[in-house]
């Protein structure tokens, strides 16, 4: 809820702007999306720039390469995942908030299994959705949600690190992973020659805001469709198709919200609206995880990050996770969870 708080004035500042500068009447297609895009292009690019000014100073202050040795030359069992999971939970962002720290992970040498599973995890669940969820549908099924998404994220990282597709980055992205490995040993020498502590800033600017850069533009694009479809896309369109409880009903629903834009909170409102419609619960959890993780705008942001068949794999391991937590629950469901 801090994090809304802190995000707050980005709101107020795009409704003066739809509804007071544009004069466009409230509720709207139009306004509706405006005023998402424009709060989420401002917010997203405020992480960007903090998130990786912030990457550039851990890389020159914390020992990442022993922190990656750490991580990659120990049998964890898994824990490591967890742990990336964990975080996950704790950063309340959604799927396109999320890349920016996923890049930042990778920059530092952080393993990249466990950063899928940081990625995968951070939009599925955080402190906001898990408030809203227990208010809605109590702290036993909100318990087994957060299992859920965690679940998703070890399991999903574990897969796709045991797949081999450390290569499958974007060059541009490992040409900011190599020069940010120089720019470490430049700090090193940095250290010992006790320079000022306004170059360094000036240093951890540049760095990030390199990074930025490369990014942002696609961030834009994404935001741009997902608000489009945020506030034309009219939900009662996907209720009549998923009421009913047959095995095919959870594959469809996360095949109707992929090209949906929502984070958690936003979509857990219309997953209550759905159970109430008649929607099997784990249908409608599964089109609420596939809403916020595996939306078309997130996949446009990542082509950046990542090649063709990374980019492939990720969306079909988490896919099939969030297919597969969504049979469960209707199980469960069905013996009276």
């Amino acid at each position: 809820m801090i994090i809304m708080d802190i995000f707050q004035p980005i709101q107020i500042f795009a409704d003066w702007v739809v509804y007071q500068l544009f004069l466009l009447p409230p509720k709207t297609h139009l306004a509706e999306s405006l005023n998402f895009f424009i709060y989420d292009s401002i917010k997203i690019f405020l992480l960007l720039v903090v998130i990786n000014y912030l990457m550039a100073a851990v890389r020159y202050y914390l020992p990442t390469e022993k922190i990656r040795d750490f991580l990659t030359k120990r049998n964890w069992y898994g824990l490591d995942y967890l742990l990336a999971s964990f975080f996950g939970v704790i950063t309340p962002f959604c799927s396109c908030s999320s890349i920016p720290l996923f890049v930042g992970f990778l920059s530092a040498g952080i393993p990249l299994g466990v950063t899928l599973a940081f990625l995968i995890t951070s939009p599925l669940v955080n402190e906001a959705s898990i408030a809203i969820f227990a208010g809605i549908f109590g702290l036993k099924i909100t318990f087994l949600y957060i299992l859920a998404g965690v679940a998703v994220g070890i399991v999903g990282g574990f897969v796709l690190n045991k797949m081999k597709l450390d290569e499958e980055i974007d060059e541009a992205i490992k040409k900011v992973i190599k020069q940010s490995k120089d720019i470490k040993k430049g700090y090193l020498k940095l250290k010992e020659e006790k320079f000022k502590l306004n170059i360094l800033l000036k240093r951890f600017w540049k760095e990030g805001w390199d990074i930025t850069k490369k990014i942002f533009f696609y961030v834009l694009i994404g935001v741009g469709i997902g608000s489009v479809i945020h506030g034309f896309v009219p939900m009662g369109f996907f209720e009549k198709y998923l009421a009913n409880s047959s095995l095919w009903s959870v594959p469809l629903a996360v095949i109707l919200a992929i090209p949906l834009y929502s984070n958690a909170v936003g979509v857990i409102p219309i997953m209550q609206v759905l159970v109430s419609k008649g929607v099997p619960f784990g249908t409608a959890l599964a089109f609420m995880m596939a809403t916020v993780g595996l939306s078309l705008p997130e996949a446009l942001i990542l082509k950046k990050v990542m090649k063709k068949k990374l980019l492939i794999s990720f969306f079909a391991v988490v896919t099939i996770g969030i297919i597969l937590i969504g049979w469960l629950f209707n199980i469960l469901n069905a013996v009276k969870m």
